[in-house]
C-alpha cells in the first residue's frame, strides 16, 4: 500500500529554515543529464529523468526526456566544456525548437565549427506532464 504525506511546508529539524513545498516542487529540476561528447554515442555520466540520448553528428546530441513535460515553455540551461583547454568558448544552441519531450543542443566552438566536447551539461525546470 502507498503512503502519502501532505504538507504545506518544510522546515529543518530545529523547526527553523522553513519552505513552502510548492517552491520545492517548482524549482526543482525535472530532467537533466552529464555527458561525455567525445564518446561513442554520447555517454551519460549520471542523469535524473532522461530516458535515452542520440549522437546526432558532430557537436549534435538528442535528449530524450523519460517523464514528458507538460509543455514546451519550460526553462533550458545548457553548457559545454572542451576538456583540458582553456580560454576556449563554447557556444550552445537548440538545433530545434524543444518539445515536451525531446531537447536538441548543438555546440560549436567560434571560428571552427561543430565540434564534440568532453562535458555536457543540460537541464530543464518546470512542470511534468
Amino acid at each position: 500500500m502507498a503512503s502519502e504525506l501532505r504538507v504545506n511546508t518544510l522546515k529543518d529539524a530545529a523547526g527553523n529554515n522553513s519552505i513552502a513545498t510548492s517552491v520545492v516542487a517548482s524549482g526543482s529540476a525535472k530532467m537533466w543529464v552529464n555527458f561525455d561528447g567525445t564518446a561513442s554515442g554520447a555517454a551519460a555520466r549520471g542523469s535524473y529523468n532522461v530516458s535515452s540520448m542520440t549522437d546526432e553528428g558532430t557537436g549534435r546530441y538528442e535528449v530524450n526526456i523519460n517523464n514528458n513535460m507538460s509543455d514546451a515553455n519550460y526553462g533550458l540551461s545548457t553548457a559545454g566544456i572542451e576538456n583540458g583547454t582553456t580560454g576556449t568558448n563554447i557556444y550552445i544552441s537548440n538545433n530545434q525548437a524543444p518539445t515536451s519531450s525531446v531537447i536538441e543542443v548543438e555546440y560549436t566552438k567560434p571560428g571552427t565549427g561543430p565540434a564534440d566536447v568532453a562535458y555536457n551539461y543540460v537541464t530543464a525546470h518546470g512542470d511534468l506532464a
